[in-house]
């Protein structure tokens, strides 16, 4: 049985890294052209060569936030599932760069013009051309000053686009720019204004913006003063970038991220409670329990061992079910069989037929009786389910096994290094069809005899519940070693001449772990092995 501890497991697939460590790289050295063009716009003291290079500054300044916000998307991707909040990689937080070595010399201007045509604005104060790009996250940049010796204002062409203003409107004058903001985020732009215009310190934050039609957009604003030859403040420039699309992209990963996370979380306490319900249910054997009570000749005692075997992913908890159990008259339960379905619903039926059929038995009501009892509760069940079972009575003084099954693949008797299924009785499967009927068959069984019971899980997935050994699916291992491919009941049979040297159903029970162990098997699957003593 698989502990519940295994049940956090990830199976979850890196995505492909070369791509976009390549994409990152790039990025990466376009940054680095950025903080050249950064560091190199300080050098000039005319005033207008300041300006300019102040202008330059500006929109570095905006590059590196949009390069920041790109190369935490772009880590993001690389890395998987978006990480808790506060983690690196959270869409909008900063990005920790790798330092890039400075261009060579004379690239500054080409590096600063490829920025500026990017982000549609050229660099002077007063002048910027339309975006006419049409992609989604490409933000609009805008620029305005304000004069605040003349009360002259300045406005480019795309700022009166992001406000929603015509040039018949006029530029908004300084103090009437924070009421144009949503009531939260006025008082903080008042004070970044006061801070600028007053202490000289620049701004550099987001707010979002009401038009007149309603829309509310969000803005990050890139401002400083521009002081006189006394220091006073004599005007204030910024520059103004649209980031609502963006914002709302990070805000849909955020978003999806959360649901991603929360139904992980749901997927894995789900799978908790399926393995320890099933853990319950299932015996839980560590040795091997041989059933015999006193009346019985001493070579009609059963040795025992049973195995579960997870599917490849280890995700699929299904409603598998193996058992063997005393009953009352000295006789022994052995059952195995599958609920359709996977998880708590799978696992919680699988606990109320193996119940059922415990209950049943004890009551002493042979196995095809049994079989139409629990055809009844599946066809009647609130919720409709579908499932295969074997059920075998076994009698010790006689050595007899009477067994019926629904659509399940029959039990394996193996005999002097041989081994055979057993002639199915007629069965369809569980909760197909109303009043339906189950045959019943009996076997003599001999000293040193094997009986292996086993889900279908055993054979890939186009195997068909009930479906005959020679019509089942074919097994990938062995179509890569270039044999006849077999199912999962070919591979058992093919195990004859080890369970013919095993001297307990442990060690037979070791030999079907090694055999289907390392498969890449679709579905979990239970194995019973029951050797008759000799």
């Amino acid at each position: 049985m698989p502990s519940h501890l295994d049940a956090d497991h990830s199976a979850v697939q890196p995505p492909e890294r070369g791509a976009l460590d390549a994409l990152i790289t790039q990025t990466r050295r376009l940054r680095g052209g950025v903080d050249a063009v950064r560091r190199g716009t300080g050098g000039e003291s005319e005033e207008d060569a300041g300006l300019r290079l102040r202008w330059q500054r500006a929109l570095c300044e905006l590059a590196v936030h949009q390069l920041d916000d790109l190369g935490g998307h772009l880590d993001q991707l690389r890395d998987g599932l978006p990480a808790a909040p506060g983690e690196a990689g959270v869409p909008g937080s900063p990005l920790a760069w790798d330092e890039p070595p400075s261009p060579p010399g004379g690239e500054t201007t080409d590096t600063y013009g490829t920025l500026g045509a990017a982000y549609g604005a050229v660099p002077t104060p007063r002048a910027s051309a339309p975006l006419t790009s049409t992609a989604p996250l490409v933000s609009r940049v805008g620029s305005a000053e304000w004069n605040l010796l003349t009360d002259e204002v300045s406005w480019s062409d795309e700022l009166y686009a992001i406000f929603g203003r015509t040039h018949t409107d006029g530029p908004l004058p300084l103090d009437e720019l924070p009421s144009w903001l949503v009531p939260e985020d006025q008082p903080g732009l008042a004070a970044a204004f006061t801070d600028c215009l007053v202490d000289g310190r620049p701004i550099d934050r987001e707010f979002r913006l009401v038009r007149p039609d309603g829309a509310v957009r969000t803005v990050h604003m890139v401002g400083e003063p521009v002081l006189d030859d006394d220091g006073g403040t004599a005007s204030m420039w910024a520059v103004v970038r649209d980031v609502s699309e963006l914002r709302r992209s990070e805000r849909a990963v955020q978003e999806t991220g959360d649901t991603l996370r929360r139904e992980r979380h749901l997927a894995q306490a789900e799978r908790r409670l399926a393995v320890e319900l099933q853990e319950s249910v299932l015996p839980p054997w560590r040795g091997a329990p041989r059933f015999h009570h006193g009346d019985a000749p001493a070579g009609g005692a059963l040795d025992l061992a049973a195995h579960y075997l997870p599917s490849a992913t280890g995700a699929l908890i299904g409603g598998d079910w193996y058992d063997a159990m005393e009953l009352p008259d000295g006789s022994t339960l052995l059952t195995a069989g599958d609920l359709t379905g996977h998880g708590v619903a799978a696992t919680s039926g699988m606990a109320m037929l193996l119940g059922a059929i415990r209950g049943m038995a004890v009551a002493g009501i042979s196995p095809g009786a049994l079989m139409e009892h629990l055809n009844q509760l599946l066809d009647s069940a609130a919720q409709p389910a579908l499932g295969s079972a074997v059920c075998c009575r076994y009698a010790p003084e006689e050595r007899t096994l009477t067994w019926a099954q629904a659509g399940h693949p029959p039990p394996l008797l193996f005999r002097g290094g041989e081994g055979r299924a057993l002639d199915r009785p007629e069965g369809v499967l569980l909760g197909v069809a109303t009043g339906a009927a189950y045959e019943e068959r009996t076997e003599q069984l001999s000293p040193g005899d094997l009986l292996v019971l086993h889900t279908d899980g055993l054979a890939p997935r186009s195997t068909q519940l009930g479906a005959p050994a020679d019509q089942a699916g074919t097994a990938d291992g062995d179509e890569a070693a270039g044999t006849e491919p077999r199912t999962g009941t070919e591979r058992l049979l093919g195990l004859a001449a080890r369970f013919g040297d095993a001297r307990t159903a442990q060690e037979c029970v070791r030999a079907v772990a090694e055999e289907f162990g390392d498969r890449e098997r679709e579905d979990d699957a239970c194995v019973l092995v029951a050797r008759v003593g000799s």
